[in-house]
């Protein structure tokens, strides 16, 4: 008997492979998404939230900043002027309660889109790294290795220093392997100033840095990146 093989299409022989339906891929696509979300996460790109006005005006209550998570895997370290999050050192949040997140909250913390309500994280900016001198006198201005800073950033009203004798107050030198941090609205801040009787004398480890903020994604009509001052070029 000549001729095709019985059952056999007309062409070139090859079997055309069916797609998947799409409710069978639907669950693959989102186990993909959700491994994906978590390594970015954890390795790449986390959304913080700010919850209070120390950073004013730099940053206001509420709004969200996207962290550079990555850099520090490959060794970077700290630098003066950068806004960083940072892991509580020593207790710093103690007395701040613990929020409560709702079931859609919670989902987005998973995924990195929002914090987790138990993560102890706060938000400053790094004045002084390892090595260096920092100090403040009466209302200021801060100076770093005996260059005073020009601090536009500093919220409106407010002096650079704190001319009180809690901590505002202070002449140290950074251990290596730490940071110094002060955030922006300097007289609604306990910054490393304040934490000065704590394990760490007010500083802060570098293992502890989780990131840099970089820009400010949300609300939209504050979408902005966070660059380092002029003041700090050159230190």
């Amino acid at each position: 008997m000549t001729g095709r093989s019985a059952g056999r299409a007309p062409g070139n022989g090859k079997r055309t492979r069916q797609r998947m339906p799409w409710w069978k891929e639907l669950p693959i696509l989102v186990v993909i998404a959700l491994v994906l979300a978590l390594v970015i996460k954890s390795f790449f790109v986390q959304a913080f939230s700010i919850p209070s006005g120390s950073m004013q005006n730099t940053l206001q209550l509420g709004d969200r900043v996207l962290v550079d998570k990555l850099t520090p895997w490959f060794g970077a370290k700290p630098q003066r002027g950068e806004v960083v999050v940072f892991r509580d050192p020593d207790n710093w949040l103690a007395d701040e309660p613990t929020p409560h997140q709702n079931a859609f909250q919670k989902t987005l913390s998973f995924l990195g889109i929002l914090p987790a309500a138990d993560e102890k994280d706060l938000i400053k900016r790094v004045i002084a790294v390892g090595g260096d001198t920092v100090e403040c006198s009466g209302t200021g201005p801060v100076k770093v290795n005996g260059r005073a800073l020009d601090e536009p950033y500093v919220f409106p009203g407010n002096t650079p220093c704190s001319d009180d004798l809690q901590g505002g107050r202070f002449k140290v030198i950074v251990p290596k392997g730490m940071i110094w941090v002060m955030g922006d609205h300097r007289q609604l801040s306990a910054d490393s100033r304040y934490h000065q009787r704590d394990r760490n004398h007010g500083f802060v480890p570098e293992g502890n840095v989780v990131g840099r903020a970089f820009v400010v994604a949300w609300p939209v009509g504050r979408w902005g990146t966070l660059p380092v001052p002029p003041t700090f070029a050159g230190r």
